[in-house]
Order: structure tokens, then sequence, then C-alpha cells
């Protein structure tokens, strides 16, 4: 049964540091929830407290309802897979995934049932003899997956698990782990630096910044109505386009505001007073180079395009010396040196004022 996970003013302090700040969070059964944000923003911390294998400072820690703050980590009926395989090289793939049942005293009726169907699920039953020196980095992937499947836990935790992976492996696994999620149906927490494997993977995301949660939702609501400029960077890939601007007009059903040289007219209020310098957001996808798609924005000067095959790149400066990366459907034919107009879809805009919340 899918297992619910629920945090209530969490703190965490090394000494007189707090790294963690009081975090609220629930996390219903069944989840596959991603913790996501830049090195050193708590997210890693957070999920070891969870584990049991960091204590908590302050505030409370419940599973099902039940306290967990002072329960041992054996005892949550928790699994974690960690960025680091951790596999015993002397033994066989069957031994590795079959120890932590032995030491748990299990006898081998109930032990070969539980690794066999691990190994089914990750198709590595040809695998089991194998010492895990004979195995790519992506079958040592599954195999410590495996090694977390046959304790038949409660909630799967994953701690960064691909960053030791190439890229083709990444995507390979990505997929993997969210077919897990849908043939298991355990609640799972997965943290990452990756904003694309957080989007691609998650039913919700929590982002983390300085110990702080700066939001939570899903994938697509974060893309589409981020709460604060932190989340509209770090959320989308390649990362929005932020561009100053002044705030010059705002009645009950529209504003008017000057970006890059351009006076332009968004159908929406926005909450700032005229006249003050704000953040004008626009993603390099929802950029176009045609007329008929928005309104002109700024005449950008090419100084660099990529050919990608499926897209093209165009990384340009405005005319008042601010950078705008544009991303183009196919091969376009844009010369490097050459002056293009760029157009953006006013409802596809997003304002953000002097403190980083959404206007």
């Amino acid at each position: 049964m899918a297992t619910s996970v629920t945090l209530t003013k969490i703190v965490k302090r090394y000494g007189e540091v707090e790294v963690i700040h009081g975090v609220d969070l629930e996390i219903v059964p069944g989840q596959f929830v991603v913790f996501v944000g830049p090195s050193g923003c708590g997210k890693s911390t957070l999920l070891r407290m969870i584990a049991g294998l960091e204590p908590i400072s302050g505030g409370d820690m419940l599973i099902d309802g039940e306290r967990m703050n002072q329960v041992p980590a054996a005892r949550r009926g928790i699994a974690m897979v960690f960025q680091s395989y951790a596999l015993y090289p002397h033994m066989s793939v069957y031994k590795n995934l079959a120890f932590g049942l032995e030491t748990a005293g299990l006898k081998d009726a109930e032990i070969r049932p539980r690794v066999m169907r691990a190994a089914e699920i990750l198709r590595i039953v040809p695998l089991l003899e194998r010492k895990p020196k004979q195995l790519s980095g992506g079958q040592r992937q599954r195999v410590a997956i495996g090694r977390a499947i046959v304790r038949e836990p409660r909630i799967f935790l994953f701690d960064e698990p691909l960053s030791n992976l190439d890229a083709e492996l990444r995507v390979q696994m990505r997929v993997e782990i969210a077919k897990l999620h849908r043939e298991l149906g355990n609640t799972m927490i997965y943290v990452t630096h990756d904003q694309v494997e957080a989007m691609t993977m998650a039913d919700t995301i929590v982002v983390l910044n300085g110990g702080h949660v700066e939001q939570v939702g899903a994938p697509l609501d974060l893309y589409n109505a981020p709460r604060n400029k932190f989340v509209a960077g770090f959320i989308g890939s390649p990362k929005m386009n932020f561009l100053e601007a002044r705030l010059e007009a705002v009645d009950g059903v529209g504003s008017a505001l000057s970006v890059a040289g351009t006076r332009m007219i968004l159908p929406r209020a926005v909450r700032a007073t005229p006249g003050s310098s704000v953040q004008f957001g626009v993603r390099p996808e929802h950029i176009s180079l045609s007329e008929a798609d928005g309104l002109r924005l700024a005449d950008l000067r090419v100084d660099l395009v990529e050919q990608l095959g499926g897209a093209t790149m165009i990384y340009g400066t405005t005319a008042d010396g601010q950078t705008l990366t544009v991303s183009l459907d196919g091969q376009q034919d844009v010369a490097r040196g050459s002056t293009v107009t760029a157009h953006v879809d006013p409802r596809r805009v997003h304002i953000f004022l002097e403190d980083g919340a959404a206007g």
C-alpha cells in the first residue's frame, strides 16, 4: 500500500547554522515527488532527514500519520538509492540483491522470490551470476535499484541516482524509473539538480532554494505559472530570458511597459506602481521572428547560431545591450551578424517585481 509523508515546520541545524528553515510539505500516497534546486539548496539534507540518516532539529516528520522523528532508519519502511552504486565487488548480482535480506534473517525460501521478482521488473535476470565489474553503468544502477525493491519498502528515496551516467543512459534510466513507479505504485521521492529530470519524471516538483521551499506543484504548473523569478529561471530548458523593463501605466485590464526600447501593451494588470522597474520574462521557445506571431519585442543582433537539427538556437543582443536567447523549431536559416526582429505573444510573457515575486 502506498504511503503518505508529512513534513511540518521541519528545521535542520548544524550547530548554530540553520540550513533547512521550517519546511512544510504534504506528500500523498503513491506520488512521485522530485526535490529540485541548485547545489547547496538543502534537497539531499531534507531527503536524508526523511530517511532517518540525519536527525531532525525541529518540527515533525510523519509517515502515514505516525511521528518518525526518533524512529531509527531501519524501522521506517524506507529504501534509499544513492548516487554511488555501492555494490559488493566480490559478490554476484544475485548475492548483492539477496545480501540485505540474508543479514535481516530471512530464509532462502523468502529471499529467492523477492530477488527474482526484482530482477524480472528490472530486466536483469540474465545478469544474476555476473560480478559488478562485468556490468555497464546502467546495469549497475539497475542492481542498486533492485536492492531497494527486494526490501519491499513503503517509500523509495533516490538521491541523484543518475549523476554518474552518461547523457544517453540518463535518458534511458529516467524512463526505467518512471516505469518502475507505475508498476509498483509506491510513494517515491527523488532528488536531482537537473530540472529536465524533474520535469519528465515528477507528479509533483518541490523547488528548493537556500533551505526554503520556493514552490510546489505539477511540472507544467511550475513551467506556466512560476511564483517568482527563481522558479521561472530554474524550471525550463533553455532557461527563461529576463530583460530590464519599466512599468509605464496600469489600468483594470492592461499594462503598458517599456522593454528593450519598445513600448508594449500587456492584456493584464501588473501588480506594481507605474514608474517602477520590473523584470520582463519570456521563454526562448515563446519568441518568434514572425510578425504574425505576436507583438514586436526588440531588434536583435545575432551573436551565435546553434543548429541542433530539430531546433535552431539564436543568441543575440538587443539595441540597449541586453542578451536574448531564441529557440526556433526546425532548421532555420539565420546568419551570424545579421539583425532579426523578435516577437512575443503577450499572453505568454511573465513580469517579476523588484522583490522577485510574479507580478
